[in-house]
């Protein structure tokens, strides 16, 4: 694909994702979201693959219906209400329907059956702006209803994304599958502190691509799509196979690792807010992801190295990706959890 053709189209990801965080009135805001749906479809299909189209198709109609019922339940309100300001939506019908529809776009489980197909469709590079950039628009959206939105909805749906999200990916063996599973997990512990304290929802979200990102990256870094060839990598990049097996604790929230702070605030506002029994089956619905981030951790690090490969290794080609990005995400995934008492005065 011409250059100049993936500037337009990434621009357009970002006018798309601009509007939504801009906007105050519905129809914008489903513009927005629009946009944002149609300007990733040609980065999906770009290698002409069946499976990428596949993917695209199922991705565009879960977005389509998503959007369409968005329309459905604004236009609902403004029958009602006769506003169309998204702070103003107070029918309770519209409110259920808004959130079930904004589950939808972000794969929130139980409407999460369109991501992992879709994720395992695409390159690295596309599945890493499918599991970071797409859900900035519909997340924010979730922020600014939080408020109206009954406080129950939102803590089973993120209770259930949680338990799915681990659940999901313990049989998985393709590693675009097992990240679009960590993404509902992650986006459960988001959702479930939306209305309580949506700053520490942002932090999660920030600290989650930051964690998401390094992953990618490196798994691009060692042209890996699979368990099965992620076992080999140690002959490859030794420095970034034991990089990549830290990186998937601190994604699992393993301590003294950066993932951590977000779980650890979380359950200690939860316990605050005296939701003891939701903060004990969240954290002991993480354990489920934890497992099988220790699955890849063991496969990378204990299963072959560092005796010798005797299987035939992929050729050592040269690679030619800029690591700068990828030592930035990974140095944050990392070390930042000294900072904790940072995040806690800026969101407090």
């Amino acid at each position: 694909m011409s250059p100049y053709v993936i500037t337009i189209l990434l621009s357009s990801l970002g006018l798309g994702t601009t509007l939504t965080f801009m906007s105050s009135h519905w129809l914008l805001a489903w513009m927005g979201l629009e946009i944002n749906t149609l300007a990733i479809l040609p980065l999906m299909t770009q290698h002409h693959h069946p499976r990428a189209v596949e993917a695209t198709t199922k991705y565009f109609l879960a977005q389509a219906a998503a959007a369409a019922t968005i329309l459905f339940a604004s236009t609902i309100n403004a029958w009602t209400t006769g506003e169309w300001d998204i702070s103003y939506l107070t029918d309770p019908n519209a409110i259920t329907i808004a959130t079930m529809a904004l589950a939808l776009k972000l794969g929130l489980a139980p409407m999460h059956f369109w991501l992992p197909p879709v994720m395992q469709g695409l390159d690295l590079t596309t599945g890493l702006i499918m599991a970071t950039w797409q859900k900035l628009a519909p997340l924010s959206l979730i922020i600014q209803l939080a408020p109206t939105i009954h406080p129950q909805l939102l803590i089973i749906l993120g209770l259930i994304s949680i338990f799915t999200g681990g659940w999901g990916g313990l049989n998985q063996t393709q590693l675009r599958k097992i990240m679009a599973y960590s993404s509902i997990a992650h986006l459960g512990w988001m959702i479930m502190i939306a209305q309580l304290k949506p700053e520490l929802t942002i932090l999660t979200l920030i600290l989650y691509i930051i964690m998401t990102a390094a992953i990618f990256l490196t798994f691009k870094l060692m042209s890996t799509t699979k368990i099965t060839v992620l076992v080999l990598s140690w002959s490859k990049a030794p420095t970034a196979t034991a990089m990549a097996a830290l990186m998937l604790l601190s994604l699992g929230g393993l301590p003294p690792l950066t993932g951590f702070i977000s779980k650890w605030l979380i359950l200690q506002e939860l316990t605050t807010q005296n939701l003891p029994l939701t903060a004990t089956i969240a954290a002991l619905s993480a354990l489920l992801s934890l497992y099988f981030y220790l699955r890849l951790c063991y496969a990378m690090t204990l299963t072959i190295s560092p005796n010798t490969n005797n299987s035939l290794a992929p050729w050592r080609l040269q690679n030619n990706q800029n690591t700068m990005l990828l030592t930035a995400c990974m140095s944050a995934t990392l070390l930042l959890l000294p900072l904790t008492p940072l995040a806690l005065a800026l969101i407090s």
